[in-house]
């Protein structure tokens, strides 16, 4: 990509800094989009070593660029939570994401278009990986955040969601696990019931 070209796709990509998630921070204050990419990313670069161990043949830096774009959509729509998110928005980000990937130059054109197919798809280890790890950070970022910003639809989902995203994976669903006991933790210091618990 020539530089005017990579300033002007920063510029959409910027405004993910400015789109707010549900979540909040741990001090409260709404999450950005971006934020939440970044820290997926993290959470990819930190279980490398795990991940490679488990699968040697997985592609660690196809997920990082996975982790990066996997949400450029919304710096055209906005960010809608997983529970209200109908099939008629993800079509709506999808049909807006490529439109603007269109109008990139190859080679880049061409390579956001094969990550996007590949995320898609779900078919291929590295796309299953950022799948399962994009569900759980969103948990690891509730489990962070102040439980008065929970909804109350939340208690059960931070204890199921993704749950159908880790099973292929020792690591992952070993992770999904611990997060499963960091929820528990605490909706019962905050005295509250667990759901599923009697």
């Amino acid at each position: 990509m020539e530089p005017k070209e990579v300033l002007g796709a920063l510029r959409i990509a910027e405004r993910l800094k400015d789109t707010t998630r549900h979540c909040t921070t741990s001090g409260g204050r709404p999450e950005s989009v971006a934020e939440h990419s970044w820290m997926l990313t993290l959470c990819v670069f930190f279980l490398q070593d795990a991940l490679r161990a488990e699968f040697p043949e997985l592609d660690i830096g196809k997920i990082l660029e996975m982790c990066l774009i996997h949400d450029l959509g919304e710096a055209f729509t906005g960010d809608i939570p997983v529970f209200d998110k109908t099939a008629a928005d993800e079509k709506t980000e999808e049909q807006l994401l490529n439109r603007w990937v269109e109008e990139l130059s190859e080679p880049m054109r061409g390579r956001m278009q094969a990550l996007y197919q590949e995320m898609a798809q779900r078919s291929t280890l590295e796309a299953k990986v950022y799948k399962a790890l994009d569900g759980m950070e969103a948990l690891i970022q509730h489990n962070l955040s102040p439980i008065d910003t929970w909804s109350q639809g939340e208690y059960a989902l931070n204890m199921t969601y993704a749950n159908d995203r880790v099973g292929f994976s020792r690591v992952l669903t070993a992770l999904r696990q611990a997060i499963r006991e960091d929820t528990v933790s605490k909706i019962q210091a905050a005295g509250k019931p667990v759901p599923g618990e009697n």
